[in-house]
Parts: C-alpha cells; structure tokens; sequence
C-alpha cells in the first residue's frame, strides 16, 4: 500500500452541510467518483461518519481518520490502482 502522503489531496468540507440539515452523502460521492488514483479525498465533517466508512470499503478505500477540534478530518484513499464507480442513486448511471 502506498503511503498516505503519495496522495494528491482533495478536500471537501461538509460541516455548513449538516449545520443546515442537508444530507451530503450525494455530495461525497461525486467527489469520490472524481477521484483519480493519484488522489485521496479529505472530508471535514462534525462527526465520524461510520457508515460511509464500510460503504468506501466495499469499493476499495481505506481511511484514516483525525479527530481535531473543529470536528473530524477523514481521508479516504484507494489502496489498489482499480478504480470502481459509486452508483449515488438507483436511477444513477455507475
């Protein structure tokens, strides 16, 4: 596995998100699906989002996960070169 520092980092902070009620879960996964295998996605969020954890897994991420006192820094990164689209919705297009 590389090393997490290899990666190009791109940030996406979802905190005013969650503030106003919105679910930013479509948000994250089109940043994901952005992704390419030069890049990790780091997620500012208020809380640890568990399920998103299994969810990115399931397709090839691991994660570390810092918890700062503004909230929680997630990076997710590949750790292999495939690269698996996240179906966002149903009706979505993988």
């Amino acid at each position: 596995m590389r090393d997490i520092n290899d990666f190009k980092k791109i940030t996406l902070d979802v905190r005013e998100d969650i503030k106003k009620g919105n679910d930013p879960f479509k948000k994250i996964m089109e940043a994901v699906n952005k992704l390419n295998e030069e890049e990790s996605l780091v997620l500012i969020n208020s809380f640890e989002p568990f399920p998103l954890y299994s969810v990115l897994k399931n397709k090839g991420f691991e994660h570390v996960t810092n918890n700062t006192p503004e909230g929680f820094e997630i990076i997710f990164f590949r750790n292999n070169d495939e690269i698996k689209p996240i179906k966002i919705s149903d009706g979505a297009d993988e």
